[in-house]
């Protein structure tokens, strides 16, 4: 009797000492996992920092990882509780695109042009998945910003960048023409003839003369990247989500003529004015307080 007893007793410790591993792993691993190439971390219940590791952010865009971060942003967006996410990278890189070393083995292989294909199959959908959500992203631009990662640092609704932050064409001196939506998105910050430069000069800008060109919109000390990034994540994501939405509308006016996009307009603040976020509003500028925005 006593030796079932101990057995039970034995049983019931193991299979809780397995639950607790199980239950730490799937929070450390699969949730938050330090570990991984791109690390989660809450900064509160409406803000997620997501970092580039130290090798992910240097030169590791592959299909592998392309994959996970566009899993991991994707998460974050269709997370109706999160308002706004912050990316940033590790030491003197905020992301350095892809590997040069894979460009070669490819290349060799005669596969080169499926693999650009594979990821730029997964980063375009997911520039245009930021780009027209209504969650915000701020770019917080530690260092270098090359190639697809300076297509991330574009897509961003504010870029604030340190010290080191740098941005660089990268593309032409590999042959290649320009992708991640740069040429697309850089234009509409600093203009074209500025964008025609520093891709055909194939120059790299200082943290201070993106400030200058308008490639970025704010610089701060090193110490305070993330702070600061916290608080425009806080005061940006605050808005309804109907006004959050807006984001797309500011890319779709390239585009449209005046008649189009006014419609578009109609369209939008029509839905906007059926919204909870809406009668709150109007309490809050009637009773001149601030409006708590669900």
């Amino acid at each position: 009797m006593a030796n079932v007893f101990t057995l039970l007793i034995f049983s019931i410790n193991f299979f809780f000492l397995a639950f607790v591993s199980i239950t730490s792993y799937i929070q450390k691993v699969l949730l938050y996992p330090d570990n991984m190439p791109v690390e989660l971390k809450p900064v509160s219940d409406e803000i997620m920092l997501v970092t580039l590791t130290d090798e992910s952010a240097t030169n590791a865009f592959d299909p592998e990882f392309m994959s996970e971060l566009d899993v991991k942003i994707r998460q974050i967006i269709e997370d109706e509780k999160i308002r706004a996410f912050i990316l940033t990278g590790t030491e003197k890189f905020f992301c350095a695109g892809a590997n040069i070393n894979e460009f070669r083995k490819h290349y060799d292989k005669g596969t080169i042009g499926k693999w650009i294909k594979q990821m730029t199959d997964i980063l375009h959908p997911l520039i245009l998945k930021i780009r027209h959500s209504d969650t915000i992203m701020i770019a917080a631009v530690n260092g270098a910003a090359a190639g697809a990662g300076l297509g991330l640092a574009l897509s961003a609704d504010y870029r604030i960048a340190s010290s080191g932050g740098k941005f660089a064409a990268s593309y032409f001196s590999l042959g290649l023409s320009p992708d991640g939506g740069t040429s697309w998105l850089l234009p509409r910050l600093v203009g074209s003839q500025k964008t025609r430069i520093f891709f055909f000069e194939n120059q790299v800008w200082s943290a201070e003369e993106c400030l200058e060109y308008g490639a970025i919109d704010e610089l701060v000390d090193e110490t305070m990247l993330i702070q600061k990034s916290i608080e425009i994540a806080n005061k940006w994501g605050s808005w309804s989500k109907a006004s959050r939405s807006s984001k797309d509308l500011l890319d779709f006016q390239e585009n449209n003529d005046l008649e189009s996009h006014l419609k578009l307009e109609q369209r939008r603040i029509i839905d906007a004015g059926f919204t909870s976020d809406f009668s709150e509003g109007v309490d809050a500028f009637l009773e001149k307080r601030k409006a708590n925005f669900n």
